[in-house]
């Protein structure tokens, strides 16, 4: 991608993000512009968000294939890898080498090694002291994003954060809890009707998710919204009625 080329997608990405900055935006369909946009446009091969619960637990919203998925949950489960560093000290945490992090996140270094990413990023979604989630960023080889990709990495997880949070979000913490939790339950019903789409086409989970994202698009409707009534069997996709 040429320079001229790169800097027109930025733009064109922050114009999609400041878009969804208004009342009834779907938190989950922005959140994927996010990640693909930095696996399309910037020098990761994956990326993933996590999103922090009422508990305070991180939880998987939005990533760009099912390897990256893998990888977050497992760091997840083990409760242990550079996402969960930069989500408690709001730092952005970079390991150029996956290879040779530290002992206590064995099982994240062994599954992205197995699925052959070499580095990550992990960018915390903060806006002041409010850290909310992190952007993880995924590369095959190693070493470290280059600072001109860091910083539009940076700068797109805080437009998203701002979606995220807004002014009346931040000044009722009921009314946050309620559009994060909203994101994570939106997942899984998306989660859901990717599997019932694979199932239906016999194709596999990234494809259904494109499926279902381009009839969300071509229709004019949310992702959360599709997804639901997939689900409920209210509707059927035909995947030869969208335009490629």
């Amino acid at each position: 991608m040429s320079a001229i080329v790169r800097e027109a997608e930025l733009v064109r990405t922050f114009a999609k993000l400041a878009d969804t900055l208004v009342a009834e935006y779907d938190v989950v369909d922005l959140l994927q512009v996010l990640v693909d946009s930095c696996r399309d446009i910037l020098g990761a091969s994956a990326a993933g968000i996590l999103l922090a619960g009422d508990d305070d637990r991180l939880e998987l919203v939005a990533s760009t294939s099912e390897a990256s998925r893998l990888v977050e949950l497992i760091q997840l489960a083990a409760q242990a890898g550079p996402c969960i560093e930069a989500f408690g000290t709001g730092e952005v945490v970079t390991v150029p080498r996956i290879s040779e992090s530290p002992p206590e996140w064995s099982a994240f270094r062994e599954s992205a090694v197995e699925l052959g990413f070499g580095a990550v990023t992990a960018i915390p979604m903060k806006l002041r002291e409010h850290i909310i989630g992190t952007l993880n960023l995924l590369v095959t080889g190693d070493g470290p994003l280059e600072e001109s990709d860091l910083t539009a990495a940076r700068a797109f997880a805080d437009v998203a954060t701002i979606g995220i949070l807004q002014e009346r979000s931040i000044r009722r913490g009921e009314q946050l809890t309620a559009q994060l939790q909203h994101a994570l339950r939106s997942r899984v019903i998306i989660e859901q009707a990717k599997g019932v789409v694979a199932h239906t086409h016999g194709v596999a989970i990234d494809e259904a998710f494109e499926i279902i994202r381009a009839y969300a698009r071509s229709h004019q409707q949310s992702l959360s919204g599709v997804a639901a009534r997939l689900v409920s069997r209210e509707l059927v996709i035909d995947p030869r009625q969208l335009s490629s």
